[in-house]
């Protein structure tokens, strides 16, 4: 059955030559009737979970088979599923580890994960998503962007307190803001 599906996959994604993305195949999935892809698969965490894990459980065995096919190279990202020409690279990748195919290549996953750990999930990449969000504000305010060290965030504090401070002529309101960033920045 996964193998049918798997080629059933890999003919929609030779159709999509610029890719896909995980939406727009979930909704071609779902359109075709597909077991794992009902109707209501949209309203509710759980069955989206489970049509989300269905989906990448076999993209990534249908990587694997096209890696050591070597027929193509297939990329897979929520936003983009795509084929891609296989082309060698300098390492084995199927034997890098990743753990993103590790998990989606454990069933147990798709069939024990209930909807309070699906909702525990969801709860923690959003808790990530706005602490991201508010890193990215607070070095916007120090006039830095990520990848950044914790020794130039300090430089970059300490000179433009030093610019700002009320003490020395600063703009007070652009101190506070400093130290509000360096608290964020703290806690990140």
């Amino acid at each position: 059955m996964l193998a049918e599906f798997e080629a059933e996959l890999l003919a929609m994604l030779e159709g999509a030559p610029a890719g896909m993305s995980e939406h727009q195949l979930l909704k071609r999935l779902q359109a075709a009737g597909h077991k794992g892809f009902p109707e209501g698969l949209f309203l509710d965490s759980l069955s989206l979970f489970r049509a989300h894990f269905l989906l990448f459980h076999c993209l990534y065995r249908l990587r694997d088979r096209l890696l050591e096919s070597g027929r193509y190279r297939l990329e897979i990202h929520p936003l983009c599923i795509q084929l891609r020409p296989y082309a060698l690279a300098g390492g084995n990748e199927l034997g890098e580890h990743d753990p993103l195919r590790a998990y989606y290549l454990e069933l147990d996953h798709l069939h024990h994960t209930t909807a309070q750990q699906v909702e525990e999930m969801l709860g923690a990449f959003w808790a990530r998503l706005y602490a991201n969000q508010r890193r990215h504000q607070a070095l916007a305010v120090l006039e830095l962007a990520d990848p950044v060290d914790e020794a130039t965030i300090k430089q970059r504090y300490r000179r433009l307190a030093m610019e700002h401070h009320p003490d020395r002529g600063g703009d007070t309101q652009a101190f506070q803001s400093l130290q509000e960033a360096m608290n964020i920045l703290d806690r990140c």
